[in-house]
């Protein structure tokens, strides 16, 4: 295979929301721990019972009862983006989660828009569905607002809007693969200068049961509502809801600036299966190794240099078989025999969350990097016999383990296929070292600013930064940093609030 390399993009910051998890501390916090975040569908969304069958293969029926459930989404504060309550009314909120979700991964990296260059600030952003318009009961309600709320396009329009960025945008939707393509478009713009900083993800949400009923007519999900990746039970997939947005620098940039890195992206590949799988139904074994090798080419890195690949991992029958094979045929190139891959799938802990799935698996590994750790995969008990495992160089991650040894830097795989064909691989790698951190100024006190648009935001705010300030974790840090990062990295609002402290806890103290 040859190898070609250009310059690592570094992910500088994560926002998300997934079930049972709501930022990248909260989602490590839940993979680390093994929690499977599944749950019945909530009768907000809509009314189980009048569709349920527990037989498969019901005209007008769904099958299973389960799936994975974000908290709040009818929550939303227009007023901070500069959006009325009317408009706001109207919006999709699947719009309204990734505004949010998007702002928090700009804080996550310490970025303050008004100080960037919005020219080149690109965003690609991803869905593949929208159940929200289709709950009018009646055209009369359809106002001024209606169509850009609803409009696909809007998801990344709105956000450059309401942002103020001037770079490239799009929306992207290649079904179950949508984000990460969209990462992977990230990373060409910035590779080619067209952005500077790019931010890259998806959202999903669901309101209505009509793709539960086709997807339960096509016998392609899990009535008991866990998706067993590997396992000799696997029977399909769950729907789940999630959120993510990642901020992309290149490596260069990010070391220059003093961002923080989560982890590297070296490399990533689209390609579709063309004629080679049945489309909607099977998946294409050429199609997903074609994709393998030209994502490890790009990234200048043998696959038997990768110690871990979090599979797409579906838990289907006919899904899990081919991607293994596929994995295994391409992953084994210059790998020693008793150093088999690990894989694994974030699927098993909080179901397929669709336009947003590939995000989800890279934003589980860019933590498992950050860690060091790799945290397990569920409800493998006895694995699949149409897997040849033993003669496959793969193994199934089932416990919480530190990153595997290994004699170069930690490097991972993230797949994501779609069911419109299209397949996408990102090759990751742990963050470099940080150069010597300058020694901290000796000082009695330290100013820590906060600021929100709201004086109940910011009661919000000062009450986040008290909890961090008295956790381990926290009285563990440099006051010096927090207080750097709350002063200039921060963008400042007009209800304020300033303290003065000596050390983590004397600073919460003081709030």
């Amino acid at each position: 295979m040859g190898k070609t390399e250009r310059e690592p993009i570094a992910i500088i910051g994560i926002g998300c929301r997934f079930p049972s998890a709501k930022g990248p501390e909260s989602f490590w916090h839940l993979l680390r721990e093994g929690v499977d975040a599944i749950t019945e569908i909530p009768s907000e969304r809509f009314d189980v019972g009048d569709v349920y069958d527990p037989k498969p293969g019901i005209p007008g029926k769904l099958n299973t009862k389960w799936g994975g459930f974000l908290e709040g989404v009818d929550e939303f504060d227009p007023y901070f983006f500069g959006i009325s309550s009317r408009e706001a009314a109207a919006m999709d909120p699947q719009q309204r989660v990734l505004l949010e979700v998007a702002w928090e991964a700009i804080e996550d990296a310490g970025l303050v828009p008004e100080k960037l260059d919005v020219g080149r600030i690109g965003v690609f952003a991803g869905t593949c569905n929208s159940d929200y318009g289709n709950l009018l009961e009646d055209s009369a309600d359809i106002d001024i607002y209606f169509a850009g709320g609803n409009a696909l396009s809007v998801l990344s329009g709105r956000l450059s809007y309401a942002l103020g960025l001037q770079g490239p945008s799009m929306t992207v939707d290649t079904a179950c693969s949508t984000s990460l393509v969209a990462v992977h478009l990230a990373c060409q713009s910035l590779y080619s200068g067209e952005s500077a900083v790019a931010l890259a993800g998806g959202v999903n949400l669901i309101f209505s049961p009509e793709p539960y009923i086709a997807f339960s007519t096509a016998q392609m999900l899990a009535p008991d509502g866990r998706c067993k990746f590997g396992d000799s039970r696997a029977d399909g997939f769950v729907r789940s809801e999630g959120a993510g947005m990642v901020v992309l620098k290149r490596l260069s940039s990010a070391l220059a600036d003093g961002d923080p890195i989560y982890a590297v992206i070296r490399g990533s590949a689209v390609n579709n299966d063309g004629d080679s799988g049945g489309l909607l139904m099977t998946p294409s074994r050429p199609g997903q190794e074609a994709v393998f090798e030209e994502a490890y080419r790009s990234a200048g890195v043998s696959p038997g240099e990768v110690q871990y690949v979090e599979a797409h991992g579906t838990g289907t029958s006919v899904g899990d078989p081919v991607e293994m094979q596929a994995l295994g045929a391409v992953i084994g190139e210059g790998r020693p025999d008793d150093h088999p891959c690990v894989v694994g799938s974030v699927k098993t802990n909080i179901g397929h969350t669709e336009g947003a799935a590939g995000v989800a698996g890279l934003i589980k590994v860019a933590l498992a990097l950050k860690h060091k750790t790799i945290p397990p995969s569920l409800h493998l008990r006895a694995p699949n016999p149409n897997i040849p495992w033993q003669n496959l160089p793969l193994t199934v991650q089932r416990e919480l383990s530190p990153w595997p040894p290994s004699p170069g830097p930690a490097r991972a795989g993230v797949s994501s296929f779609g069911i419109s064909g299209t397949n996408a691989h990102v090759v990751l790698e742990e963050a470099p070292e940080a150069p010597p951190a300058e020694a901290e100024v000796v000082a009695t006190a330290h100013l820590l600013p906060l600021s929100a648009h709201s004086p109940e935001v910011l009661e919000d705010t000062a009450r986040a930064y008290i909890g961090f300030l008295r956790t381990e974790e926290g009285a563990l840090s440099s006051l010096q940093d927090i207080c750097y990062t709350a002063g200039a990295r921060r963008t400042h609002h007009a209800h304020r609030l300033a303290m003065v402290g000596s050390s983590p806890v004397s600073s919460s103290l003081s709030i």
